[in-house]
Order: structure tokens, then C-alpha cells, then sequence
């Protein structure tokens, strides 16, 4: 049986850990050769190698995505090795969470650039390369934080909000080259950026409290919805959200 992103190539940025890690391993699963991009190429070479165990084909960029000369660099990389980028995941992202006066002026750019910023720069240079092929997909990883918010979220609520806006805007102008762009907006998953949380026993019982099915999410169940999302199932949904968050936003 043909595997649902067979022959496609997936670029995944933030691809050594947590949900790029799972969304990696998903895409490979079903076919999709991997270019996996983060700054840690020590990380990014175990996920490669766990890919090809299990019969997938991945290599890897390292890069700090928000640095335009890095992102032209992987740019040339990527396409010199997969010259058709089929699927582009922007998922690198970061946290810093401390009430607005005590912000510097360093943290807040470091949370725009890298939510925000690397996500253009990643279409900038990957889009040409998806023109034509008459199929194409972007996600970008929003966060039920563009839809609600919390204290001390101030930088991350801002740029994950402005990325909902970026993904409308590219649903709308690729939609002739039939290239969509879709968010997916998780809630609380068990990844690294949110173990401090989880390993709180008070905060952690805080937050399963606010999650009508009582658990936090699982990693692989945002690689089960990004397989769908990439392909040819989900060719009539664009320009939209997934939310994800076992309920939290519908309270």
C-alpha cells in the first residue's frame, strides 16, 4: 500500500526534540523524506538515525533559524539534496515567561524571532521551491496561546498570535499554486519546554484542572494530526487553525 506522503520532502525545523521530534517521526513513518533543522546537530543526528532505523530517510541541517545568512545557507543545502521541498513545518519556538515590566528588551526580541521571525525567513527561501508541483504544505505551529492567554505570557502570546496572522496570509496567496498553510495550536503536551511545569506538583495540578479531559497531550498525537494535515485528504483545508488542547479553550 502506497504510505500517505510517499516520494513528498518534509523540512521540520526544531526537529531534535518534543513535537518536531514526533512530527519527524510521523511524516517519516508515512513515506516522507526528512530535512530535519535545529541548532543542535548532536540531537538532530539521533532523530536522523532513529528515522533511518526504522527504514526512513532523513538528513540533517544545523542552523539557528533566525539568522537570515543560516537560513539561506540550509536554503542551498536543502535544495542541492531534495531540489522539491514539498512540506515545510515551522515548529522551532520558545518561552520566556515573566510578567511584562520585567521583560528586557533582549527576551522579547529572542521570543519574536524565534516564533515569528524564523518562520518568514523559512518561507522566504522554501516556498519557490514548493511553486509548481500543483501540492503543497505549511505548518506552522501556533499554540492555543494566539486564541487565550495566561499571566506572564505576554512575548509568546504576541508572537504566536502574530504567526495566525502569517499563516492566513499564505493560505490566501499560495492557494493558486494549491500550496496550503494551516496552524495547529497545541495545549499543554508533554515536552521538554513545558517539563518545569509538569515536574511542579502544585502548577501541574493546576493545569490538569483546566483540561477538561484531565491529562496533558500526548507528542504523538500532534504527529498523528500533522500526517493528516500534509496530506492529499486535508487538500481543502486551508488558511485555518487545529486546536488541540484536550478542551481547554472550550471552557
Amino acid at each position: 500500500m502506497r504510505r500517505k506522503l510517499q516520494d513528498r520532502t518534509a523540512v521540520v525545523t526544531g526537529a531534535s526534540k518534543g513535537l518536531g521530534k514526533a512530527m519527524a517521526l510521523a511524516l517519516a513513518a508515512e513515506g516522507a523524506r526528512l530535512a530535519l533543522v535545529s541548532r543542535d546537530a548532536g540531537q538532530l543526528t539521533a532523530v536522523a538515525a532513529e528515522i533511518a532505523a526504522a527504514g526512513g530517510q532523513a538528513a540533517i541541517f544545523p542552523a539557528d533559524v533566525t539568522n537570515e545568512e543560516d537560513v539561506r545557507r540550509i536554503e542551498r543545502e536543502i535544495l542541492a539534496l531534495y531540489p522539491k521541498v514539498s512540506i515545510l513545518i515551522n515548529n522551532a519556538g520558545v518561552n520566556v515567561r515573566k510578567p511584562v515590566v520585567d521583560f528586557t528588551l533582549r527576551e522579547w526580541r529572542r521570543v519574536m524571532d524565534t516564533n515569528v521571525t524564523a518562520a518568514f525567513l523559512l518561507c522566504r527561501s522554501l516556498v519557490p521551491a514548493m511553486v509548481g508541483q500543483g501540492y503543497g504544505r505549511i505548518l506552522n505551529m501556533t499554540s492555543i496561546m494566539s486564541h487565550v492567554s495566561l499571566p506572564g505570557r505576554v512575548a509568546y502570546a504576541t508572537s504566536k498570535t502574530a504567526l495566525l496572522g502569517m499563516t492566513r496570509t499564505l493560505a490566501l496567496e499560495l492557494a493558486p499554486e494549491a500550496i496550503t498553510a494551516n496552524g495547529i495550536s497545541p495545549g499543554p503536551f508533554e515536552t521538554e519546554m513545558n517539563r518545569p511545569l509538569i515536574e511542579d506538583p502544585e502548577t501541574n495540578a493546576q493545569f490538569l484542572a483546566g483540561i477538561p479531559l484531565g491529562r496533558w497531550g500526548k507528542v504523538e498525537e500532534i504527529g498523528h494530526l500533522a500526517v493528516y494535515l500534509c496530506s492529499e485528504e486535508a487538500g481543502f483545508i486551508t488558511g485555518t487553525d487545529i486546536v488541540i488542547d484536550g478542551g481547554w479553550t472550550a471552557r
